[in-house]
């Protein structure tokens, strides 16, 4: 369940900083609303996980994602095209991230 609940929390950190750029620095009322929500949803999931998996193992792979996922968002909404070293440096991210989840013995499998 806590991998469930990461995986929403990321999703709901995405769409709130994607909102982020659209509220235009909290002068547009929908988005702002959606910042709001979103973070708080977040964060209320984030802190589930932390019942379970280790502060550093949850923020890597919070951060880590929300990294790439949040990169997509830029290119799809806001046509923010990362050059190759930001790819290159989201990939090892990734990597990371990966190596953590699977191999490592702090994360229970």
């Amino acid at each position: 369940m806590a991998y469930l609940y990461l995986a929403i929390a990321i999703v709901a950190e995405v769409i709130a900083t994607s909102a982020l750029k659209a509220s235009a620095e909290f002068t547009k009322v929908v988005p702002s609303l959606i910042v709001i929500i979103g973070y708080g949803a977040a964060f209320y999931f984030l802190a589930q996980v932390l019942k379970t998996i280790p502060v550093g193992i949850t923020y890597a792979t919070w951060s880590g994602l929300g990294i790439v996922l949040i990169t997509i968002s830029g290119i799809i909404f806001y046509k923010q095209t990362p050059d190759l070293p930001a790819i290159v440096g989201m990939a090892l991210i990734v990597a990371g991230v990966v190596v953590i989840n699977v191999l490592s013995k702090t994360v229970g499998h």
